[in-house]
């Protein structure tokens, strides 16, 4: 294993959303002498390296897209990191897998293991390319336990919250703004409602012993259509991330409770939150072999549409949340390290 040498590979390849096909090509052709073409399964520009086997099935997922580059597509190597664009979200976790899937040892060893290399995850929900790879290759729902390689600084974290976004609008009467008393201004009326929004402090939900933030925000905001005119709409979008302890249907009501005083709400993004593998003898396996602590994840990933499939799915890659979708964005190669002799003990021993 190089980690650094695959990572600044990987990182040299562009794939940001939508533009996944050249790299998804390139980890086809590297793959392709170990595994055959049999073993290959290429769906778009998605890539499943593996086949059903005896033995417990692990399935190892990571997408291969980034955000747009922000003047970091050239990766470069100091200090012990590695930085340039997805470096740790997560091109990072692609290496680990990458140097499992080639790893002698895991192949022989008493797990049947298979790797998902997937596209646009960062962009809208509805275009994910998983749901795709999934549908066409039906074998992949009947995994064990499915390890999504996001950056989680090296912690297990299991389920994820779910995500609502919705279309909050007030609605006024339109005046000229030299006799404001004729109309009703949409933005002033939204006023205590935006005020309470900004006042409300994330609600500590404990799931499974584990903690998750819920947590309601205003993210956009659009009004007017002329610096003379008292705006007779003013729309919003209202943010709501959602404990796993919630069901879609569950966390639609809380919204629309906390918007009532708007006068229209329109919930147009739904993605449910990632259930918890609670008594998975895998996920107690993973968690002795990694030695990494147990944690709830704030954000989303796809374990929640692993999860909604029926598959056992937990969140552990080497990234650093904290450095992902940023101009600085880097990883260290011990992190890189630490992730691939877990994985790899988890996988080669019963």
């Amino acid at each position: 294993m190089n980690p650094a040498a695959d990572l600044a590979w990987l990182i040299g390849i562009p794939s940001p959303t939508g533009e996944e096909e050249a790299l998804c090509t390139a980890l086809a052709r590297r793959l392709s002498p170990r595994y055959g073409s049999d073993a290959l399964v290429r769906v778009g520009n998605s890539l499943v390296v593996g086949r059903p086997g005896a033995g417990p099935r692990i399935t190892l997922y990571g997408h291969l897209d980034t955000v747009p580059a922000q003047g970091n597509s050239v990766p470069e190597e100091r200090a012990g990191r590695v930085f340039g664009l997805g470096a740790s979200d997560m091109k990072s976790g692609l290496v680990v897998m990458l140097a499992l899937l080639e790893d002698a040892e895991v192949a022989a060893g008493p797990y049947s293991v298979a790797g998902v290399f997937y596209d646009k995850e960062e962009g809208p929900a509805h275009e994910n390319g998983l749901e795709d790879v999934l549908d066409a290759v039906g074998w992949l729902s009947r995994s064990d336990l499915a390890v999504v390689l996001e950056p989680t600084d090296l912690e297990l974290q299991l389920g994820c919250n779910g995500a609502l976004n919705a279309r909050v609008a007030f609605l006024g009467e339109a005046a000229h703004s030299a006799r404001p008393w004729l109309g009703v201004n949409a933005i002033s009326r939204a006023g205590e409602w935006l005020a309470a929004m900004h006042r409300s402090e994330p609600v500590v939900v404990e799931v499974a012993g584990l903690e998750f933030r819920e947590v309601m925000s205003v993210t956009r905001a659009q009004g007017g259509i002329a610096a003379n005119v008292i705006p007779a709409r003013f729309d919003l979008n209202l943010n709501y991330r959602f404990p796993p302890n919630l069901t879609i249907e569950e966390a639609e009501v809380r919204l629309r409770e906390a918007a009532a005083a708007a006068d229209e709400v329109e919930v147009y993004d739904r993605s449910p939150a990632g259930a918890i593998p609670e008594g998975n003898p895998h996920l107690e396996r993973l968690a002795r072999a990694t030695g990494a602590r147990r944690a709830g994840k704030q954000g989303w990933t796809d374990v929640a549409r692993l999860t909604r499939r029926g598959i056992p799915a937990v969140n552990y890659g080497p990234g650093e949340v904290a450095l992902c979708h940023r101009p600085d964005e880097s990883v260290s190669v011990a992190a890189m390290e630490e992730a691939f002799t877990g994985l790899k003990r988890f996988l080669t021993t019963g």
